[in-house]
């Protein structure tokens, strides 16, 4: 008798122009490995080229989105010294994919799996998500970027508590805290998730989010003027485009607007890595 496959680290799902990718290790908390790693990456760039993909979200199978770093890791990171990432794509990859990526966090988001989360575009919690960094109980820092984005969703101040102490945090307090948009219940997460890439979907020009997705991260880091700038040429590119005539038209005729999909070739934001 032959030995079962092992079941794929991650699946994708595409219905309705929204991808659906979900972390696959539920024995083992969704925890973080190369494996997982690399497939996340790629289906990222697929939806990101793909016409058939408008949305995406990103959700956990079983009890937890991500419980952080797969504890064999752990140990050959501690063996070898070496915590760079383990593909070609950085840590902020998903900033620079031009569609909106949704985070549906279904459970617990720690270390790793908390970063995974915060760069997701708009997170929506289920009741039972918890977060906590947990990288001072492992005696770490605060890896792959967590430290450039959990300031800018919650202060400095709360960042390091949450950095210093690890305490897990609970849905409430996260929307409270401005690090979800919206907590809901547990057995209404996906399908509140995956409505609200779908109203995306009929009411925005995929253009115009790939466009306000590149301003927004960019901005973080700039000055008013340079903000100013961006807008400015983008606002002179976005009167000019096909979009911005369909939408006068089905706001003149009370309609839906019928946008273009996004060209493939602008499904990848070109960034500076993060100061």
């Amino acid at each position: 008798m032959t030995d079962a496959p092992a079941p794929v680290s991650l699946l994708t799902d595409i219905a309705d122009g929204v991808m659906t990718i979900t972390f696959n290790r539920p024995e083992r908390g969704n925890a973080w490995n190369p494996d997982i790693a690399g497939r996340y990456a790629a289906a990222l760039e697929q939806a990101a080229t793909s016409p058939e993909v408008r949305a995406i979200v990103v959700t956990g199978a079983g009890k937890a989105f991500c419980s952080g770093g797969d504890a064999a890791k752990l140990d050959e990171i501690a063996g070898s010294g070496d915590v760079r990432p383990t593909t070609s794509r950085p840590y902020y990859f998903p900033l620079q994919i031009g569609k909106p990526i949704i985070g549906a966090i279904n459970g617990a988001a720690v270390g790793v799996g908390l970063q995974i989360a915060l760069y997701t575009d708009v997170r929506i919690a289920s009741d039972k998500a918890r977060f906590s960094t947990f990288f001072a109980r492992l005696g770490l820092v605060a890896e792959m970027g967590l430290s450039w984005m959990l300031p800018r969703l919650v202060g400095a101040a709360r960042a390091a508590d949450m950095l210093f102490s690890t305490r897990m945090v609970g849905a409430e307090e996260a929307l409270a805290m401005g690090m979800v948009n919206q907590v809901v219940p547990h057995d209404q997460l996906l399908d509140e998730a995956r409505a609200y890439a779908l109203r995306l979907i009929e009411t925005s020009s995929p253009w115009s989010m790939r466009t306000m997705k590149a301003q927004l991260y960019a901005d973080l880091t700039a000055t008013v003027e340079q903000a100013y700038e961006r807008a400015v040429n983008f606002a002179d590119e976005s009167v000019l485009r096909a979009d911005f005539k369909q939408g006068l038209k089905a706001l003149a005729e009370k309609s839906s607007p019928q946008f273009d999909a996004l060209d493939p070739a602008l499904g990848l934001i070109d960034m500076e890595p993060p100061a």
